[in-house]
């Protein structure tokens, strides 16, 4: 099943980091050890207000149908435009729109997937709506 095609009404996002280790030595001296080429960890939290309740069990069926937190998932629309209606609304780096690039909130940027790091919280704002919102870490 596929990421339900909606766009977020807010997102918070946390930029994740590359594999690091950090020595120190009784003097205070310290090093570092980059332990890889890929960054990832990084999060991204959704939240839909006010959608239609069959939107909202939309994504308790992608969150089923990825075992809940267990199996990692890429993001799609179905366009040329990957991503695009997650997205929307975030133009940090189109400052140059003469070479295509994978948005810098995309975890495929980076060679990731996304899984969810919990349950989807839903809140039934009114009959037939509900806000739901969850959040997903970028894996390998």
């Amino acid at each position: 099943m596929a990421f339900p095609p909606l766009v977020p009404s807010s997102r918070s996002f946390s930029a994740g980091n590359w594999p690091i280790k950090t020595f120190k030595s009784q003097s205070g001296d310290e090093t570092r050890i980059l332990y890889g080429d890929k960054k990832s960890g990084l999060k991204l939290t959704l939240t839909y207000k006010n959608i239609l309740d069959t939107q909202a069990d939309d994504f308790i069926a992608h969150y089923d149908d990825n075992k809940g937190t267990y199996k990692a998932f890429t993001i799609e629309d179905g366009t040329s435009k990957p991503w695009g209606f997650v997205e929307k609304g975030w133009n940090g780096d189109n400052k140059d729109t003469s070479t295509p690039k994978k948005s810098i909130l995309n975890a495929e940027r980076y060679d990731n997937k996304w899984r969810y790091t919990g349950p989807p919280q839903i809140n039934q704002t009114f009959s037939g709506r509900s806000t739901i919102s969850f959040t997903l870490v970028s894996v390998l």
